[in-house]
């Protein structure tokens, strides 16, 4: 058996991976999925469901955008940073990283949410919180405003979104703030 030799920068490399995989795996078990492969199924396929609005505003797609606010006016940027930011609503920085210095273990598999109101418009963003999969069906990340044509929704979170209407316009009226 190989012994490796490891110095301090590297080992508080592994113990801040070591953490992020246990926060993880934490958020699957509270989604009852088990696992990280649990968490990757649950994003995939929108199972992540845990909001409060029972009945869904309607909204019109236009090509890769939601041009009209779903409340029927902007959000709130400072809400919208603590939605980002708290690990228990939008989970946010568990996949994707951004400008928080003051938020360890932040994700590295979503893109860096640094620059995203230069990146994307606000219609653009409002459609990539609503539903990802209807950009590209092949995303991990999750529909937070949609609740038809899901799997596996455990009985106390059917018919409910990940966030409300009001939670999505402040979510996206934080990220319109972040240009590069």
């Amino acid at each position: 058996m190989l012994k490796h030799r490891i110095n301090r920068s590297q080992r508080k490399y592994l113990v801040k991976k070591l953490a992020h995989i246990a926060l993880v795996r934490a958020v699957a078990a509270r989604l009852c999925l088990g696992g990280i492969a649990g968490l990757f199924v649950a994003a995939s396929t929108g199972l992540c469901v845990w909001g409060a609005e029972p009945s869904l505003v309607q909204y019109n797609v236009v090509g890769d955008s939601i041009p009209a606010p779903l409340t029927g006016h902007r959000g709130d940027p400072a809400r919208g940073k603590a939605i980002v930011l708290n690990r228990r609503a939008g989970l946010c920085l568990l996949c994707h990283p951004g400008p928080f210095s003051e938020e360890k273990f932040q994700g590295t598999i979503g893109p860096d949410l640094a620059g995203s109101g230069s990146r994307w418009t606000e219609a653009q963003l409002r459609m990539r919180m609503v539903d990802a999969s209807r950009i590209n069906p092949a995303t991990i990340m999750p529909s937070y405003y949609r609740i038809d044509a899901l799997n596996h929704v455990a009985p106390a979170f059917r018919g409910k979104p990940v966030l409300s209407a009001e939670q999505i316009e402040d979510v996206v009226a934080f990220l319109t703030t972040l240009r590069d």
